[in-house]
Parts: C-alpha cells; sequence; structure tokens
C-alpha cells in the first residue's frame, strides 16, 4: 500500500493520529502473519539479534517446505551453524504454533540434550513474543521440560537413544 505523505500531512491532527495508529497496526499485523506462515520471518522476529546467513536461508526454505508438506523427509548436516537451535528448538515451537495439535518426538543422543531442547521450546512458547505470534498455549499443568502438552491438544515428547517411546 502506497501512503502520499502529502495528502495525509493535510488531515485534521486527530484523524492524523487515528490514521497512523490503524496504519501502524497493519503493519503489526503483517509481520505476524509472515512470521506464521515462514520460519525465517519467525526466527528473526523472535530472536532479533540473529544475524542470518545464506545457510540460514536454504534450511528455512526447506523447513517452510517440511511445514506445507511439500517434503517428507529431511536430514540437515551443518556442524556449527544454528542446526540445533534452529531444527531443535526453533522449529518445534513454529510447527506446534502453526499446528497446535502437532505432536513432536524429539530425540537425540542422550536423554538429557532432548530434555534441554524441550525446556528451550516451551520456554519459547510461554514467551510473549511468541505469544504476540500464535495463539498456541501450553496447559497448566504440562510442567516437565520433556514432556508437555498444549492447551489444544498437541504434545512434546523428549527421549535419548535408547529411551523408552511408546504409544
Amino acid at each position: 500500500m502506497q501512503i502520499d505523505l502529502d495528502k495525509i500531512k493535510k488531515l485534521p491532527p486527530d484523524v492524523r493520529k487515528d490514521f497512523m495508529k490503524m496504519y501502524l497496526k497493519l503493519g503489526e499485523e503483517k509481520k505476524k502473519e509472515k512470521a506464521q506462515t515462514d520460519f525465517l520471518s519467525f526466527v528473526k522476529q523472535i530472536w532479533p539479534e540473529f544475524i542470518e546467513g545464506e545457510h540460514h536461508k536454504i534450511i528455512a526454505e526447506k523447513f517452510n517446505k517440511l511445514a506445507s508438506g511439500e517434503i517428507k523427509r529431511l536430514i540437515v548436516n551443518m556442524p556449527r551453524h544454528t542446526k540445533s537451535e534452529f531444527a531443535s528448538t526453533l522449529l518445534p515451537a513454529w510447527m506446534i504454533g502453526n499446528t497446535p495439535k502437532l505432536k513432536i518426538i524429539q530425540t537425540t543422543h542422550t536423554g538429557e540434550l532432548a530434555v534441554r531442547f524441550g525446556r528451550k521450546a516451551k520456554t519459547l512458547i510461554d514467551s510473549q513474543e511468541y505469544q504476540n505470534i500464535f495463539k498456541t498455549r501450553l496447559r497448566e499443568d504440562s510442567q516437565a521440560a520433556g514432556r508437555w502438552e498444549t492447551a489444544q491438544g498437541g504434545e512434546y515428547f523428549a527421549a535419548g537413544v535408547g529411551g523408552a517411546i511408546t504409544g
């Protein structure tokens, strides 16, 4: 939307003020919608200090395709390039934000690491920044970092190699 600033300046002060409030609110809504539909936009909104690289754009596009069902399997090999933060913390939170009934199993080489990722995702979902983007809420009685549920029926379960996954 193009705005003619000269026309805006000619509006009465109270109308101009109301217009600017609505215009800013529209910008925030567009930013929120972009964060809901695009993984990298979500990352930038949740993590303002994040410094984007080309490899981040590539993995984010793959995550978008994974979320849309365009691809079914994905292997990510990129040591020391934000892989764990993206794939093990931010992606589960973003996916469950978009699909609050989603059931996620997070597995890693140790149960402790899986629980740590679960704690970070859970903390993110509880944050005000996340709540400004998604309506997904955690169940009040979900206290465990490695096993929690959304109020909408989604679940997150963390396990390490050799850990029991049933159901």
